[in-house]
């Protein structure tokens, strides 16, 4: 299997090829006549309790470091009307993380505002090839058609977004950053109602959603994933950085081998801090996903609910990495989720 995207922080990729697969490459809209998918569900609805993890003095290249980060999202400029249509004006944008500018697209809905906007993080597609807005391009026209601004980043080193040559050193923390700018980005728009704004992610973007809640607890109101990488580094690690030795053999010379400096790796897990995650998160996952295995999923959510969060998991047979017929009740749910929790 090529190589793919590992989540911002919690995995590693080679610089080579696409593992998990790219958000673009996608089934067309399925048939009528598509099997529905059989839901397995589990659920906490207890109220979020206090975060008990405490950001701590940390290696730079770590969670903990995203806690106390200083964050500047802002400077939102829609910078040109890229198409048109009853529904929604699509823009080509640009705003602040850091001392970054990274670009993106934003729909924005023709109806009167201030609307519920959506930050989306794309899946892993090779820098050398995205252009600006590829990925999750399904979900950003559905997403716009039923009233939501959405805000689809690219990442540093992507499209028309400022280059960051540490990123792989430091095991793209940076794009968890760029997500969490985005949404203080998008707060200081006058199309959006900066009470009501969520987060998706597909795959490595799941990751990197994964990160967002644990980094910056409150700052969405709800967040929803597909197709998620494992929200423990290692696993990513090993499934896709290890066989490109010459990357895993950069990396683990300057962070160590997990089983020898597990703190390291245990400190860009999210699942080891899911504690500080106070939102709400629905997870999708197909049950014949070659790619990020679906007991990722599963775990992940014993995790939270272990942590005693509002966790839920559908499951869909069937289904791949991508999506294919069970993609419109995948979004139709994630739409009512939202709805449910004020976004």
């Amino acid at each position: 299997m090529s190589r793919m995207a590992w989540a911002g922080v919690v995995a590693f990729v080679t610089t080579a090829a696409i593992g998990c697969t790219t958000d673009d490459a996608v089934p067309p809209a399925p048939p009528a006549t598509a099997t529905s998918p059989t839901p397995t569900t589990s659920s906490v609805s207890t109220a979020p309790p206090t975060p008990t993890s405490q950001p701590a003095p940390a290696n730079p290249v770590s969670l903990q470091a995203l806690m106390t980060k200083k964050y500047n999202g802002g400077a939102l400029k829609l910078e040109r009307v890229l198409a048109r249509n009853p529904a929604y004006t699509r823009y080509h944008v640009s705003y602040r993380s850091g001392f970054l500018t990274i670009s993106g697209i934003m729909n924005v809905p023709s109806t009167p505002g201030p609307h519920p906007a959506l930050v989306l993080n794309h899946g892993y597609i090779d820098p050398a090839v995205y252009t600006n807005g590829r990925g999750l391009m399904r979900e950003q026209d559905y997403l716009a058609r039923r009233g939501y601004v959405v805000l689809h980043t690219d990442y540093r080193n992507h499209a028309q977004s400022s280059k960051d040559p540490n990123a792989e050193l430091t095991l793209r923390l940076g794009y968890t950053e760029d997500a969490i700018n985005a949404v203080l980005a998008l707060k200081t728009s006058q199309y959006v109602d900066p009470a009501r704004i969520g987060m998706l992610g597909r795959s490595m973007g799941g990751g990197v959603t994964y990160n967002t809640l644990v980094a910056q607890p409150g700052l969405v109101k709800a967040a929803v994933v597909f197709a998620p990488v494992s929200s423990d580094a290692v696993d990513n690690f090993n499934r896709w950085t290890r066989p490109d030795r010459p990357l895993a053999t950069q990396l683990l010379r300057r962070y160590g081998e997990p089983s020898s400096k597990p703190a390291f790796w245990r400190n860009l897990s999210a699942v080891n801090f899911f504690d500080r995650v106070t939102e709400p998160v629905l997870i999708h996952h197909g049950e014949s996903d070659s790619t990020c295995p679906i007991a990722w999923s599963r775990e992940s959510l014993a995790a939270l609910k272990a942590a005693g969060k509002n966790a839920t998991l559908y499951t869909y047979p069937g289904e791949e990495h991508a999506f294919g017929p069970a993609w419109p009740t995948s979004m139709a749910r994630t739409v009512t989720f939202f709805n449910q929790h004020g976004v």
